[in-house]
């Protein structure tokens, strides 16, 4: 079983918009059944619903205009991770903190209209921490570093580093999550 701990960023505006999100960065790494980190997939994903990132969006995750231009669409992107992954032939199971990212996972395959079944094979690393520790409330993934005695390395709010700091997280726990 491989362990596919993953962060994606999205586009995305200030306050509440109706706007359709699209995946614009996907970060992961692979880890094996022996907690083991066997590899890296990072890769920016050009949105086709609204192309032109927010301001708020680009000084959030310090993604560039030029970034998701030069990136290739979601379908292509999505089978390089499949096949990283490699879903045919391995058993794994994608982890993330919270749900956003799978629900992201989901409807992006929906808007390309392409299966979205392999990205069911999921659990919330989030809500599990949770029980772990019976807090009252869930906290965040950099509350959550900080309460492990863990320093975030690299820029929050990108996807490859959050999935890496996200690790460290994974790891310390790896016998207890629930899967």
């Amino acid at each position: 079983m491989n362990f596919i701990v993953f962060d994606l960023e999205a586009t995305c505006w200030v306050g509440n918009h109706s706007n359709k999100q699209e995946i614009i960065e996907i970060g992961a790494v692979k880890i094996n059944e022996y907690g083991e980190p066997q590899s890296i997939f990072s890769s920016f994903v050009r949105p086709i619903v609204h192309p032109t990132l927010s301001l708020f969006c680009k000084e959030l995750t310090n993604i560039s205009q030029v970034d998701v231009n030069r990136a290739d669409r979601y379908p292509e992107v999505i089978e390089d991770f499949q096949d990283w992954i490699d879903i045919f032939e391995e058993d794994y199971l994608l982890c993330s903190w919270g749900n956003f990212d799978k629900k992201m996972l989901k409807s992006n395959c929906q808007l390309h209209d392409m299966d979205e079944e392999w990205a069911m094979h999921h659990i919330n690393l989030k809500a599990q921490y949770h029980e772990i520790h019976q807090f009252r409330r869930t906290i965040g993934m950099n509350k959550a570093l900080d309460r492990e005695g863990f320093e975030f390395t690299g820029t929050p709010h990108r996807g490859i580093d959050d999935a890496k700091n996200l690790v460290k997280i994974f790891l310390k726990f790896f016998d207890q999550w629930m899967y």
